[in-house]
């Protein structure tokens, strides 16, 4: 495969974050955020106004609308202590939400695992794309990245300057369903009498102050309180992870950055598989599907947007959609929604639903075969169709925890029907990008097709990222 392009991680990329100390005891001396405010505010008139202006010309170009950050924290810290005066001065305020932020290198430690999806009009010579890509930083927690680029009828890859500033963009928690929050509790063992007390206080479609009022509801009963915290921390753990996050549509797209923002993603979103749907009503919708990852627990999740500008997120239920690696099929067969798992951990399973949120049927497709994928196998992302059947791009493990990236092909009509398989790896690490993070991995979360060639950029060593092209041909005749 030819070598496109290659893409190193970039420490400089920075996103404000909170940093806002807990008031962890009832003593004053356990009240960190009590006690910064208050050194904060009794500082000097003349420091604060210097210290103000030497952040002000330190951090300027690296953040794009920094001073509105600080003044989100501050209003954040407000929930948390009553000892911040309602009539700071716009020098104060600014200068206390300073002291509630913290920079944060999103990428420092990794860019790795990349999708890549098309995206824009396509006209005979050129066609646009979003990839996205696992961002890494302290911490190794994950972020998802997104660059832009066109590929041209020969194969030409054209990556798009990426936006200097980044933004996490707007959180609002909309409306969720109590079947689906239900649905889960169930599947992850959570369902006992305080929790079903609590979802049944809860209306059809619930919103965060209907979880608070129902936990209460549930108070005012018969039951145990230490039963009704575990049960209230669990219904909050699941509820947080539905939300939306939007941008400014007048930004590029390389500047949104989706970053952990609830409890069960805390320790990182990981490895976004992207996909062009097209339902039969010519609807295109992009999904999505990442793991949230709370440091012990793992939950799979859903993307959907139709511009990459607003970003609707929920939790994937049911039994089939149970483990990492879920990937949708870019369109219905037979009717059916149809997607990709492995929550065997081993084998890959094809599934179907009419619900985009709820998998509860699989079968099992094709599993391990050949001496570099014995360990596990898996996909590369979402099936790309072609006239010959659905190509899917895989992940094989080997020996010495080896990652090799493989392809199979299935009936277009009965896609859990193997008519085609490749022998040997389509890509494999070599020297130079075996070592990294994770050593001897080479590792995609999607590819596409425009004209003749494949274009498939995929992780190294959990360290960058290489975009590879192909002729579409040489895959497909390698085939057995």
């Amino acid at each position: 495969m030819a070598v496109s392009h290659r893409i190193e991680p970039d420490p400089t990329r920075l996103i404000a974050r909170p940093l806002i100390p807990a008031n962890i005891g009832p003593t004053e001396d356990d009240r960190r955020l009590d006690l910064l405010v208050a050194r904060v505010l009794g500082m000097p008139e003349d420091l604060r106004l210097r210290t103000l202006a030497q952040l002000r010309q330190r951090h300027e170009g690296h953040y794009d609308g920094l001073e509105d950050t600080w003044a989100r924290h501050l209003e954040m810290a407000r929930d948390a202590t009553d000892r911040i005066p309602d009539d700071l001065d716009e020098d104060e305020a600014a200068l206390l939400g300073a002291y509630l932020t913290q920079g944060y290198a999103y990428e420092a430690a990794a860019l790795t695992n990349p999708s890549i999806v098309a995206h824009g009009p396509a006209d005979d010579r050129s066609q646009g794309f979003v990839m996205s890509a696992r961002a890494i930083g302290e911490g190794h927690i994950s972020s998802i990245a997104f660059f832009t680029g066109t590929v041209d009828r020969d194969g030409t890859v054209t990556l798009d300057e990426r936006s200097p500033h980044s933004s996490n963009g707007a959180r609002s928690t909309p409306g969720s369903s109590r079947r689906h929050l239900h649905g889960k509790l169930r599947e992850l063992g959570y369902l006992d009498p305080a929790t079903e007390r609590i979802v049944s206080h809860l209306p059809e479609t619930f919103s965060p102050a209907d979880i608070d009022h129902a936990c209460q509801e549930a108070r005012d009963a018969d039951i145990d309180g230490a039963d009704l915290d575990i049960a209230v921390s669990r219904v909050h753990w699941v509820a947080s992870s539905n939300y939306v996050v939007e941008f400014d549509p007048a930004k590029p797209i390389s500047e949104h950055l989706i970053s952990p923002s609830a409890p069960m993603e805390s320790q990182g979103i990981e490895d976004a598989r992207f996909v062009r749907f097209v339902d039969d009503d010519g609807t295109v919708t992009y999904y999505g599907t990442y793991t949230a990852f709370d440091g012990t627990r793992i939950l799979p999740q859903l993307i959907e947007t139709e511009d990459f500008h607003r970003f609707r997120i929920s939790t994937l239920t049911g039994p089939a959609a149970y483990h990492k690696g879920i990937a949708i099929f870019p369109r219905r067969i037979n009717g059916d929604l149809v997607g990709l798992s492995r929550h065997d951990h081993v084998n890959c399973y094809v599934m179907r639903s009419d619900d985009i949120h709820a998998w509860t049927n699989a079968e099992l497709a094709f599993g391990p075969e050949y001496e570099w994928e014995l360990v596990q196998i898996g996909n590369c992302g979402s099936p790309i169709e072609t006239p010959d059947g659905w190509l899917v791009i895989t992940h094989g493990v080997g020996p010495m925890r080896r990652y090799s990236l493989g392809a199979v092909l299935l009936d277009l009509d009965e896609p859990s029907k193997v008519i085609g398989r490749l022998r040997e790896p389509l890509v494999e690490p070599v020297a130079g990008d075996d070592a990294g993070y994770v050593p001897n991995v080479v590792y995609s979360c999607g590819s596409m097709v425009f004209g003749d060639h494949l274009v498939l950029p995929y992780g190294v060593a959990d360290r960058g990222i290489v975009l590879s092209v192909t002729p579409l041909a040489d895959v497909m005749s390698a085939m057995t």
